[in-house]
């Protein structure tokens, strides 16, 4: 009895333990979807607020919100192509390295712009917009073209891959229809036996004339022996009577009765 209880108590708390650690995770999942929700939301928020600005403010303020719009928009897209790319290829995990080094440079410059913006001076700000627009346009040519760079890649292996498969289907094709290739042109004359290829076929005699003559002959006689003259053999003559001897009697004639 005390075994039974013993094994329903360790079945029991392994029942606690396993619900507690799926109750942890399905509240850490939903934690994490509720936060890549916010952060969606805030950034879609801070595109729209920063395109506002760029189309409504005039000088440096719009000039800033419109290098932080084009700094966000590319970093994101490279983020993304190389995020999806390296599913497939693993060599751009290199490139995606590089990428990460690369977004240090670009948070630090947004954060820069985005201090920038409350700026007074604007003077001061005016001054140094050539050294931000510089910084922007070299963080933003990078990551364009790591994200063209992927995607040339992946359509080269698309393209290559296709390549090979409309090989491969061009000789199955060519293997479905083999009757195209094993069936004998039907307008070409049957070949005779004995005869070359290429070799014009020999006509045939004319039919007989009315008169019972053969027509003339189109192809070439073949030379044959003609047969011996026998000479004339005497006829075969009689043999000579039999002698006859003393010792033999004469045939008796035979009885008619």
């Amino acid at each position: 009895m005390e075994t039974v209880i013993t094994v329903f108590a360790v079945l029991f708390l392994l029942f606690v333990v396993l619900g507690g650690y799926a109750t942890i995770k399905v509240i850490g999942a939903a934690k994490r979807g509720v936060d890549r929700t916010v952060t969606q939301a805030r950034r879609t928020v801070e595109d729209h607020t920063l395109r506002a600005k760029s189309f409504a403010q005039l000088g440096p303020a719009g000039e800033i919100a419109k290098l932080r719009l084009d700094l966000r928009t590319s970093m994101r897209a490279t983020r993304d192509a190389l995020h999806a790319g390296v599913v497939e290829d693993a060599s751009l995990k290199e490139s995606l390295g590089l990428f990460e080094r690369l977004s240090a440079h670009g948070h630090e410059l947004d954060g820069e712009l985005k201090r920038l913006e409350s700026e007074p001076d604007r003077a001061e700000l005016a001054a140094r917009m050539p050294e931000l627009r510089s910084r922007t346009e070299r963080i933003t040519r990078s990551a364009d073209s790591l994200r063209w760079a992927a995607r040339d890649r992946a359509h080269r292996f698309t393209d290559d891959d296709l390549d090979t498969l409309s090989a491969q289907i061009d000789v199955e094709t060519g293997a479905l229809r083999h009757w195209q290739h094993d069936e004998p042109d039907a307008s070409a004359a049957p070949s005779q036996p004995g005869r070359q290829p290429g070799t014009p076929a020999p006509s045939w005699p004319d039919a007989p004339a009315a008169d019972g003559s053969n027509g003339p002959q189109t192809w070439p006689r073949t030379p044959r022996s003609e047969p011996a003259v026998e000479p004339n053999r005497p006829a075969i003559t009689p043999p000579d009577p039999r002698p006859a001897y003393p010792w033999q009697k004469k045939p008796r004639p035979e009885s008619t009765t």
